[in-house]
């Protein structure tokens, strides 16, 4: 049930958030609206205000069913206009405002997402410090020197400044930008209080990157932030309980390897496989204040077409955390900022589907995202939030690509029209138009595929 509110809500407020750029720009322009409508199919709720700018006579609508929305002008292509009522038509506004109108709703949903952004950095939410875990091993950020347990003090691109590091968040959003932009990463770090710093470079130019994926951040190396090498939750059942583990064993060593966080004696039992069998080893772990030795078999999965090994327990100790909270305008730039990120990721991970260098399986359609609103709002407000931003971003964006049926498809009209004077023919809107719905409905089968695919595969 949670799911399927959290999806409604989600939806509700960034169609109507769109539709309103749309409808506020349009009354600015003096074009009347007949129709403000959120959802389609049966009319939950209708309603006309009485007190509304001259010349409106906006109905505002609710449907039964919020997958979209519109806004409804006096438009002489779609109806008969009195000739008392033509200069409140859309069709006869210049070009300026007609553009205006129509790039007024992506403008709004990335607007609405720098607010969201920025209410999310003014109400702060805890993040783990910026201490790396162990690198998997082999690793880009093995191979450049890291070992784990280093603190990120500053980073940012090769060719640009290093910024002051707040969270192990703000690394990962940096490394999942230089891996999909293709821009080498240089980090500041510190082995521990009082050392000295050194800079550390990941070269991820050239990374072949397919999807954002757990694999990619694998190839990378930096997984996670750094943990204690704590037993949690022991699972009923699994080799950790069959075994004699427990929650609260401190792990010193597996074998003749030293073991120094929880990111590194997870790679430890996950490489602990040999021809497709468990390899048992020695752990040397303390309990209770004391050392003690345990023969430790685990049990073999296969993920992604690996065997790999499990003890069925929760590996790791929380991570150090901390609580990120900016003021009003850090917090609104940061929102300005990450909305730019974002809607500039957004788009170049299209143009590398577009030419083939990422994959579809990148796409996501309703299910997928019905999916992600239930778990973000079980994790809290902040969650949730991020989450509407998120999708506030992507519609934003989708808004704007130069798809006829779209937001951006009317734009590139009006472009053609501002270059040549002229507007786009009759027999050329009804090509174009058939074009963007082929795309269209060609975008949401793979999306819906890959929807399929990720929660029934």
């Amino acid at each position: 049930m949670l799911t399927v509110i959290a999806f409604v809500v989600a939806l509700g407020l960034l169609i109507a958030v769109h539709e309103y750029g749309h409808y506020r720009v349009a009354v600015a322009c003096g074009v009347r609206v007949l129709r403000f409508s959120v959802g389609f199919g049966k009319t939950l709720v209708r309603w006309q205000p009485k007190n509304q700018k001259d010349g409106q006579t906006t109905e505002f609508v609710i449907g039964a069913f919020p997958l979209g929305g519109y806004v409804k002008m006096l438009d002489e292509r779609e109806g008969p206009v009195a000739p008392e009522d033509r200069h409140l038509a859309f069709n006869t506004q210049p070009l300026r405002s007609r553009a205006a109108i129509v790039a007024a709703g992506p403008v709004a949903n990335l607007a609405l997402a720098v607010l969201l952004y920025a209410c999310v950095n003014w109400i702060g939410v805890p993040q783990p410090r910026a201490i790396l875990a162990s690198p998997v091993v082999d690793s880009i950020a093995e191979r450049a020197g890291l070992r784990g347990a280093e603190e990120v003090i500053r980073a940012g691109f090769a060719d640009e400044d290093l910024q002051p590091v707040v969270s192990f968040e703000t690394v990962r959003w940096l490394v999942t930008r230089g891996a999909l932009e293709g821009r080498d990463i240089r980090l500041e770090v510190q082995a521990s209080p009082g050392r000295a710093l050194r800079e550390v470079v990941l070269p991820l130019q050239g990374l072949p990157v397919r999807e954002a994926d757990a694999q990619l951040f694998r190839k990378i190396g930096v997984v996670a932030p750094w943990t204690r090498p704590v037993l949690g939750e022991v699972l009923p059942g699994g080799a950790a309980q069959r075994d004699g583990l427990r929650s609260g064993d401190l792990v010193l060593a597996v074998g003749s390897t030293t073991v120094v966080d929880g990111q590194q004696l997870r790679e430890i039992i996950r490489a602990s496989v040999a021809d497709a069998k468990p390899l048992t080893q020695v752990w040397r772990l303390q309990r209770d204040g004391r050392d003690m030795t345990l023969d430790v078999t685990p049990q073999v999965r296969e993920e992604n077409g690996q065997k790999v090994a499990r003890i069925g327990a929760y590996v790791g100790a929380p991570p150090e955390m901390l609580t990120v909270q900016l003021g009003p305008l850090d917090g609104l730039w940061q929102g300005a900022t990450r909305t730019w990120e974002m809607a500039a990721l957004t788009l170049r991970m299209m143009g590398k589907m577009l030419i083939g260098e990422a994959s579809l399986k990148n796409l996501s359609g309703p299910l997928t995202i019905a999916d992600y609103a239930g778990k973000s709002a079980s994790l809290g407000l902040t969650s949730y939030l991020v989450f509407l931003a998120l999708i506030s971003v992507s519609l934003g964006v989708l808004n704007l690509l130069p798809l006829p049926v779209l937001d951006g498809g009317h734009l590139m009209y009006y472009l053609w029209e501002g270059v040549t004077g002229k507007g786009v023919s009759n027999a050329w809107m009804e090509r174009l138009q058939r074009g963007g719905v082929a795309v269209l409905l060609l975008m949401m089968s793979i999306a819906l595929f890959n929807d399929v695919s990720r929660l029934f595969g």
